[in-house]
């Protein structure tokens, strides 16, 4: 019989160059991957890249290594994107309805609508009497939120979505802690309106 152990850590090494591989949407690569995570590691190291493997909630990405293995600084292969206030401050507040519905003992699958999202930002930006306008605006980065990986469209319920856990790993616990008054901040800041932030690429 044919040992295909080859062909099938590259399906594995390219399904994480090319996204997240998630336990419920592969299951077979996802399966693959924990049986050769340790030949995954040794692949991506020389690249200057690490795996992120959470497999209690069946997650796995790719990220940035900060140095080589020998200390060098290695040129960057995942990009940092900018993000806009309104992005990164979306981000936020999902990540803090996230942790609460953790701490309520609810659903493990978190589910928020257009109209929930849009209320939950409204208090952090400029006040205005458009809001045809602003709806439109908050529409464009939901689906920016969508392109970056951490918000799924549900296909039964329009304008509905699933907040993707993988968020946990890039909002991390620390950072949640001081969510208060970065929310202060945000909120100060929203009022002058713009800034941006950044975020690893790291195929979210």
């Amino acid at each position: 019989m044919t040992d295909r152990t080859p062909d099938e850590l590259s399906i594995v090494l390219i399904s994480l160059m090319k996204g997240v591989v998630e336990r419920d949407v592969a299951p077979e690569v996802w399966q693959n991957l924990l049986m050769r995570q340790a030949r995954v590691r040794d692949h991506i190291a020389v690249l200057g890249l690490e795996l992120r493997l959470d497999e209690a909630e069946g997650y796995a990405f790719l990220r940035q290594a900060r140095q080589g293995e020998d200390g060098v600084e290695l040129p960057r292969l995942v990009a940092r994107r900018q993000l806009s206030y309104p992005v990164s401050l979306l981000l936020a507040l999902l990540r803090k309805k996230l942790a609460e519905s953790d701490a309520s003992g609810g659903d493990t699958k978190l589910v928020v609508t257009s109209a929930q999202m849009l209320d939950m930002i409204r208090l952090f930006l400029p006040d205005t009497t458009n809001q045809a306008k602003f709806q439109e605006r908050i529409d464009r980065d939901i689906v920016r939120v969508v392109e970056l990986g951490f918000l799924r469209p549900l296909k039964t319920r329009a304008d509905t979505y699933e907040v993707r856990r993988i968020l946990r790993s890039f909002i991390d616990a620390q950072w949640l802690s001081e969510l208060n008054d970065r929310l202060d901040a945000y909120s100060a800041h929203g009022r002058r309106e713009g800034g941006v932030s950044e975020i690893d690429a790291a195929n979210a």
